[in-house]
């Protein structure tokens, strides 16, 4: 069973392993940090955020200092997707943000079906949204033509 994690990252609870969204790519024990399977790109700041004041003039520029703070930015080596992006100070090892109970969590899941389903729940119904606009009619059945 899959369980969606964020935009990017899945869990297949069977495997134990993370995956991406976009292209399945398999990316580390769902055990372990995520980021483990991930390509770093460990950026300049000032690539983000310019200097808004001359440097050669001033001082502090209003752009973050390089001694103080990078950007790492997390991808999947497969489809090359941004995973994460995280602030950090230099030499800092990336944060584990993302830390679950594997096999809590497999039992949570058992009551869920595939991916993107609804909750195995008999008397659970689903809100048609094209009632809000006076649309509440079904499509699903058959139309008898008359002659």
């Amino acid at each position: 069973m899959r369980v969606v994690i964020t935009e990017y990252l899945r869990i297949d609870l069977d495997a134990e392993r993370w995956e991406c969204r976009n292209c399945n790519a398999v990316l580390g024990p769902a055990r372990e940090n995520y980021k483990r399977g991930l390509l770093v790109y460990d950026r300049d700041p000032r690539e983000i955020h310019a200097p808004q004041l001359d440097p050669a003039r001033y001082a502090y520029t209003f752009a973050p200092d390089p001694a103080w703070c990078r950007i790492l930015e997390y991808y999947c080596p497969c489809c090359g997707s941004l995973v994460e992006a995280e602030y950090t100070v230099p030499g800092h090892p990336p944060l584990h943000d993302i830390e679950f109970d594997i096999d809590s969590l497999k039992r949570r899941a058992a009551e869920f079906v595939a991916e993107g389903a609804l909750a195995k729940a008999p008397d659970l119904t689903v809100p048609d949204p094209r009632a809000a606009f006076g649309h509440a009619h079904r499509h699903d059945h058959d139309h008898e033509v008359q002659p």
